[in-house]
């Protein structure tokens, strides 16, 4: 089936459409703290008021749970993208309620205005009919660029986009799925992934539906751990999930079995504690001082992951080696991230962390695609069917 696209939805001079954002972004001291996924809007947003529409926009932010809460207000987000876009947004105070029905219904080719935080309403969630019939009175036309939404059946995401005939992927979501289609359906070889992160429940099923692409896969973070206190390692205070070993030690069958090459860490930064004063050492994996616990990769193993990266043609990073926030903590992800960067394979790096890591060691050009999407890129990357997705294609 092919996706809807911007170019499938003929004249839109003086329509009002929805565009369902992604605007999920780190808010500090009221004021966005970082603009990565408001940016990645610009061009759906520029084309369609190039396009002389009226734009609606809505997004989530946290996880409000339904009710209301001060701090995930969507006003900040408002005002960096009128900083962007150099023209007003005007931000409501609610989600569906008169104020913003009058806001929509008066909008001029060119003007914008912003939705309160979605998740405000508990409907959302819950992928209501009733709340997208409210939403759907607010514009004529629908358009989702929301790709880090897409993996959820919620109300703005499917049952509002069935509501409209007119309706479309944003540039944002085409692209996320032109990409990521190259890693799930014949990449070129040799195929490497490098996962890392925390908890290695969270990363299960990807593991298991990468071993069936890849030709390695290299696991840093503490999710290495698992693997290792698995084989009988004693990893000290590292973060291990013993009840996920019988999972581990079948997806190190599984990559057996099919010849791909499972690289874990040789070696890692131990310390009493995730704190910059905190004492530390560099140990091998198998020698880590019980009063410790590993929060970085050692430089061994960078050099061998940088090895294996080195000979890649097609390359996916998500999840940082470590404690990359800290900086007594973060050679490993830097190393790995600059060994990427340095290759001439296709890259592509997802997830909220990787992202923020390439950004802090300003690598953004040194990858062919960052992926706005953490759970959405790798439920694609499993084949699953993402509900924002199926309801758009034709």
């Amino acid at each position: 089936m092919t996706l809807r696209t911007l170019d499938d939805l003929g004249d839109v001079s003086g329509a009002r459409v929805f565009v369902r954002e992604d605007f999920n972004v780190p808010l500090e001291n009221g004021e966005v703290a970082d603009d990565f996924r408001i940016r990645a809007s610009l061009p759906t947003l520029r084309e369609l008021l190039d396009r002389d529409a009226a734009l609606v926009l809505a997004s989530h932010l946290g996880r409000p749970k339904g009710v209301v809460v001060e701090e995930l207000r969507l006003a900040p987000v408002g005002d960096r993208l009128s900083e962007l876009l150099e023209r007003d947004v005007q931000a409501v105070s609610d989600v569906a309620d008169d104020e913003a029905g009058a806001v929509c219904s008066h909008l001029g080719p060119g003007e914008i205005v912003l939705l309160e935080n979605l998740r405000f309403d508990p409907r959302e969630e819950r992928n209501e009919a009733g709340f997208a019939e409210e939403l759907s009175a607010f514009a004529d036309v629908y358009v989702d660029d929301a790709f880090g939404a897409a993996h959820r059946a919620h109300a703005s995401v499917v049952a509002l986009a069935e509501r409209y005939d007119r309706r479309a992927a944003g540039r944002l979501l085409q692209r996320e799925v032109e990409v990521l289609s190259k890693l799930l359906h014949g990449p070129e070889t040799p195929y490497v992934a490098v996962l890392g992160g925390v908890k290695v429940s969270d990363k299960l099923e990807i593991i298991e539906g990468l071993i069936e692409r890849v030709d390695a896969l290299l696991i840093g973070g503490a999710m290495a751990f698992t693997f290792l206190a698995a084989d009988g390692t004693d990893v000290g205070r590292s973060l291990v999930e013993e009840d996920r070993f019988d999972d581990v030690r079948r997806a190190r069958k599984l990559a057996d079995d099919r010849g791909v090459l499972l690289l874990l860490p040789e070696d890692v930064v131990a310390a009493p504690e995730a704190s910059i004063d905190a004492k530390r050492e560099t140990v091998r994996c198998d020698a880590i001082p019980r009063g410790l616990m590993g929060l970085d990769i050692g430089p061994r193993t960078v050099e061998e992951f940088a090895r294996t990266l080195a000979d890649a043609k097609t390359i996916l990073w998500n999840g940082p080696m470590g404690v990359f926030e800290l900086e007594p903590f973060s050679g490993g992800t830097r190393g790995v991230a600059y060994a990427i960067a340095g290759t001439d394979a296709f890259s592509v790096a997802g997830g909220g962390d990787s992202l923020a890591a390439v950004r802090k060691f300003g690598l953004e050009d040194g990858f062919d695609h960052l992926s706005t999407g953490g759970g959405a890129s790798l439920e694609f990357l499993e084949g699953k069917t993402l509900p924002g997705i199926e309801v758009l294609q034709q």
